[in-house]
């Protein structure tokens, strides 16, 4: 069917009266607006930290009245009103020596002469020792004695040249012990458990002990300077303990010059 100009009929449409009312075109629905769900939280810290009139001053401000203004001196410092002085001893004070013309009332008189007696307490004292002094420049500058240290204090003292009395308990605390160990010791040889070494028998151990180090001291002269194995620098470790002992074994027998040893049982 061919278009017709000036009417409404198009080709493959139906002539009707109902497409001349306007159609209606519907939209596609929303989708559901996103919600977070911390919205809440936020909503609720933001009321708790809103405070009124935080950043920008109060709201209100109180206005001054009228009958409030800066008066002339009115910042000035006020003085407290004038009082009478009075000194804080004042009622302790003693009375005011009493003027020419005033006759006080005299108290208890005394026939004592003053003069008289300073001048037989002068007579009757002994006189006071000069303090000692010393002087150091050419000028003369003089300066106390006493605590220079340039006096022999220390040898007018009660106890000088004595023993201590700490040095006199420990000699006897010394005493003491070396009794009681002197004792064990009889009673040891008593009881025939313990016996001392002769002068040629602990001469004869220490000649010994001395032949020993000085084999071993021989031996280890001989050893390698270079202890580049396990079993040569052992056996350099054994020999140099075996002499630092027989060093200190010499050392005790040398000492002492008794020497006690226990028989076996």
């Amino acid at each position: 069917m061919a278009m017709q100009v000036g009417s409404h009929r198009f080709e493959g449409e139906r002539e009707s009266i109902y497409n001349l009312i306007p159609k209606i075109q519907e939209r596609p629905p929303k989708p559901t607006m996103y919600r977070s769900n911390f919205s809440t939280n936020v909503r609720q810290e933001v009321k708790t930290n809103k405070q009124s009139s935080k950043t920008m001053g109060p709201p209100k401000v109180a206005l001054t009245g009228p009958k409030e203004f800066l008066a002339k001196h009115s910042k000035e410092p006020r003085l407290p009103e004038k009082t009478g002085f009075k000194y804080p001893d004042h009622d302790t004070r003693r009375p005011p020596v009493p003027k020419h013309d005033e006759k006080p009332l005299m108290g208890l008189r005394s026939n004592k002469d003053h003069i008289k007696t300073n001048a037989v307490e002068n007579i009757m004292s002994v006189p006071r020792k000069p303090e000692k002094k010393f002087a150091d420049t050419r000028a003369g500058a003089t300066h106390p004695l006493d605590p220079s240290g340039l006096t022999p204090k220390y040898v007018n003292k009660k106890d000088f040249g004595k023993t201590p009395a700490y040095l006199e308990r420990r000699k006897a605390e010394v005493e003491r012990a070396q009794k009681e160990y002197d004792a064990y010791v009889q009673e040891r040889f008593r009881q025939g458990a313990m016996k001392s070494l002769t002068e040629n028998e602990r001469q004869g151990i220490l000649d010994g002990l001395k032949k020993n180090w000085e084999e071993l001291h021989h031996q280890y002269q001989g050893l390698s300077v270079v202890t580049d194995t396990a079993p040569k620098k052992a056996r350099k470790e054994r020999m140099e303990a075996e002499m630092k002992q027989l060093e200190r074994d010499i050392e005790t027998v040398e000492k002492h010059k008794v020497i006690y040893i226990a028989n076996p049982f």
